[in-house]
């Protein structure tokens, strides 16, 4: 069995001393184990990080964008192997899995405008023969901590734009599905990068915790559930680290009266179930206004989910695939279980769902729950899995309202045809990502993504313009000559434009 190990100073390197199993979550198989590594070489990769880090902060912008074209082209060139990993690993059937790395290559070309983007500015004159200007160095050696939904896309958030403002990085993936991230990263060696620059160690706590608190690492990017963000926050924060913590989400969509009934079934569908619903992003709550949306609703879902297929990755006819693991699995039958008990009615149930030839697969059918209400275990916390909970309100306030109310501000969306309810609820929900008639409201590369609320921690959103600001430290200089023979005398008032 074939065992995946930490990329440190451009090598493959395994450990041996704590290894996991990788499962196949179709099969339920074992495939192979990840190397966990120690606190140990959590450091030697910081050590090598720190030694690469002055030959590539003094290597001019254009050269790094240069790297990152290269880059750009060997993803493109690989698209197959990396999405088949990704289905081997996470289940995430070929088709999404194509879209996953589609989005993370379009913040790869973003961070290909270096040049640009770290121009800083400059005046000249803002006194008498004075200059001043504004430059962005980088922090140093910087640390990303990413989860197992989006094993190519998240990471491809953070160490591009990272690397380009020339910092070294340290990349922690999810242990669970490791194999495209640790090949993804081996590609940036053949696009030009030097050793050492960019490094991947695989763990479990023991590597997260040597990167929160070793004083070389300088900022910490981190993507996963809102309980272990707000630890990473807290702790990064008290080991003076500058941290951005994107946690868990409970996105819901306001169904208006006038919506385009059709559209909106068809939307929901798709944000609901791809992914088996696991992403942050994911659409888990339907909010109806009036009780002719609801049951227009709930009559229209039955008959779309009719015909989806829950299967393996390699079959591109699917269109979803198993959840991570069994445990996982377990737990979104779980919070299904709950609805029930707590008195909601489970309209369509995929708690039961087999696939032939894949019995021991972490299969969870698409679920649709109607009557759901705000005190269920089920509604409050974030479900990740391929379920839809129906809340019935009488007007768009009550639903605003019930959104608002909600500890997670991740995304959310309307469907409607009314633009004044459009720009009401837009410039009045308390949620991070608004999409009209739009599901997922996922920012593009060229602009940043982040939550409110407990959905993000710290002060700056995840990739984007955002992204250089959270790379990078200002520097602002303010330079005169003095022109020959003239000196000032002394001055003890504050100095203003005379």
């Amino acid at each position: 069995m074939s065992t995946v190990g930490q990329l440190i100073n451009g090598e493959i390197f395994i450990e041996g001393t704590r290894q996991q199993d990788v499962y196949n979550p179709s099969t339920g198989a074992v495939t192979k184990q990840v190397d966990l590594a120690s606190k140990k070489t959590v450091e030697e990769a910081i050590t090598v990080a720190q030694a690469a880090y002055p030959a590539w902060r003094n290597t001019p912008p254009i050269k790094r964008a240069r790297i990152m074209f290269k880059f750009k082209a060997l993803l493109e060139e690989h698209a197959d192997t990396i999405c088949k990993m990704i289905g081997e690993e996470h289940g995430k059937i070929s088709h999404d899995a194509a879209g996953e790395l589609q989005r993370g290559i379009e913040n790869v070309e973003y961070a290909c405008g270096a040049p640009e983007l770290l121009k800083g500015e400059h005046s000249k004159n803002v006194g008498p023969n004075i200059d001043s200007w504004s430059e962005f160095q980088p922090l140093g050696v910087v640390a990303g901590i990413t989860p197992f939904n989006f094993p190519a896309m998240v990471p491809l958030w953070m160490f591009p734009m990272a690397l380009v403002c020339g910092n070294c990085f340290i990349l922690k993936p999810s242990e669970r599905d490791p194999s495209s991230t640790l090949f993804i990263a081996q590609l940036l060696k053949e696009a030009g990068l030097p050793d050492g620059v960019m490094n991947v160690v695989n763990g479990d706590k023991e590597a997260v915790d040597t990167l929160l608190n070793d004083d070389r690492i300088k900022g910490v990017s981190f993507v996963g559930s809102t309980p272990i963000a707000e630890y990473i926050y807290t702790t990064a924060n008290a080991n003076g680290k500058r941290c951005q913590a994107l946690g868990g989400a409970k996105n819901h969509a306001i169904v208006m009266p006038d919506a385009d009934m059709d559209n909106a079934v068809n939307q929901l569908v798709g944000a609901a179930f791809g992914s088996s619903g696991e992403r942050c992003m994911a659409l888990s709550v339907a909010v109806t206004v009036g009780d002719a949306a609801g049951d227009a609703l709930i009559e229209k879902m039955q008959a779309a989910m009719q015909g989806l297929n829950v299967g393996p990755y390699s079959d591109a006819n699917n269109d979803f695939g198993p959840v991570i693991t069994k445990a996982h699995q377990e737990k979104v039958i779980g919070y299904i279980d709950s609805a029930e008990q707590q008195g909601s009615t489970i309209v369509v149930d995929g708690r039961n769902a087999k696939v032939e030839g894949y019995e021991d697969g972490f299969f969870v059918g698409a679920t649709l729950i109607d009557n759901v209400n705000t005190d269920m275990t089920s509604y409050k916390e974030e479900i990740f899995g391929p379920v839809l909970q129906v809340v019935r309100v009488q007007t768009m306030q009550e639903a605003m309202d019930l959104i608002d109310a909600h500890e997670y501000g991740n995304g959310t969306c309307i469907f409607t045809r009314d633009g004044e309810a459009a720009r009401y609820f837009s410039d009045n929900i308390q949620v991070g990502m608004v999409g009209i008639n739009v599901p997922l409201p996922v920012p593009v590369a060229y602009h940043s993504f982040g939550g409110w609320k407990r959905s993000l921690f710290g002060d700056l959103h995840a990739y984007g313009p955002d992204a250089v600001r959270f790379y990078t430290k200002r520097k602002t200089v303010t330079q005169r000559w003095p022109s020959a023979g003239i000196r000032e005398g002394v001055e003890f008032s504050m100095p203003t434009m005379k």
